[in-house]
């Protein structure tokens, strides 16, 4: 039996439940996209996945029109000849997209949610992506590019990335649970659904118009659980030019790379949903502030 390993915070009790789509740009059949997707479930939310079929990293923001499949889905968790988009026989709410992470992402705001839901998503989950994207990957990056596209359509959203595990099906889950990308899936996906329930808990604007959160994890080498890390406010690059929101005693925000690097950190920089650069100081306040009940910390 797969254990979801879920930290103390994920088993409290939700007022209500959030619709959630999830997606990524590794595809909708790894260990990490059906890990997160049983811890959000499991924590209370209403959750829909829909990813690639196949794994598309680094398509950043490109979309096209998804068509059959002319080889089988990734780990053959669908023929060829499966239909552009399709879902797990014994689940409507796990579905594939054969395109980009962009139209994976559009399918499940446009389409399912409201076939499922009756209505938008409250929020977008995108990842945690398998590897970490820091400063100016994220211009490439299909994680981030999902999570921007879902922003542009009005709703909140934001991309997980994790330095530790492989691209592994989600049946390894199960036939390897000590294995190190298990571990990794379950302790992405338990901090990510910490991050969901801290900014979609308190009343108000879940997060401001046209930006998301890039969030990065460090690796699980020394951090063998969810609650050994801490998380830290962060930009792309370090820029002494720019004013950032006050932290740390500076309004100088480090950057992702010198967080993740430091030890059991997972950083979190504000970025816009158009321009993928970091947004101003008045944007990052407006986030940060909702992150407040997530244990928050400084670079030592």
């Amino acid at each position: 039996m797969r254990s979801l390993a879920l930290s103390f915070t994920l088993l409290s009790a939700y007022a209500a439940a959030t619709n959630i789509v999830i997606s990524n740009d590794d595809g909708w059949a790894t260990a990490q996209i059906r890990q997160q997707y049983d811890v959000l479930t499991g924590a209370g939310h209403s959750v829909i996945l829909s990813a690639p079929a196949l794994n598309q990293s680094g398509k950043g923001s490109l979309s096209k029109t998804p068509s059959p499949l002319t080889e089988p889905c990734e780990f053959d968790s669908c023929p060829a000849g499966s239909p552009a988009t399709g879902s797990n026989a014994t689940n409507s709410r796990l579905n594939y997209v054969n395109g980009y992470p962009v139209d994976a992402a559009r399918f499940g705001i446009q389409t399912l949610a409201p076939q499922l839901h009756g209505a938008p998503p409250d929020f977008v989950v995108s990842g945690p992506n398998i590897g970490s994207n820091l400063g100016l990957v994220v211009l490439f990056s299909g994680t981030v590019g999902a999570a921007c596209e879902a922003a542009r359509s009005g709703i909140p959203a934001a991309a997980f990335s994790g330095v530790s595990g492989s691209q592994v099906s989600y049946t390894t889950l199960d036939s390897d649970p000590r294995g190190a990308s298990t571990l990794a899936a379950q302790i992405y996906s338990n901090l990510t659904a910490d991050f969901v329930q801290a900014v979609t808990s308190t009343p108000g604007a879940v997060l401001p118009p046209g930006v998301i959160a890039n969030v990065n994890y460090a690796a699980i080498d020394s951090c063998p659980t969810s609650s050994s890390y801490k998380w830290v406010f962060s930009r792309l690059v370090w820029d002494p030019l720019q004013t950032d929101a006050a932290t740390c005693g500076t309004q100088h925000l480090p950057s992702e790379s010198s967080v993740v690097d430091a030890g059991c950190y997972a950083s979190v920089s504000v970025i816009s949903s158009s321009s993928k650069l970091d947004v101003n100081a008045t944007l990052q306040s407006q986030v940060f502030d909702r992150l407040q009940s997530l244990p928050v910390t400084c670079l030592d």
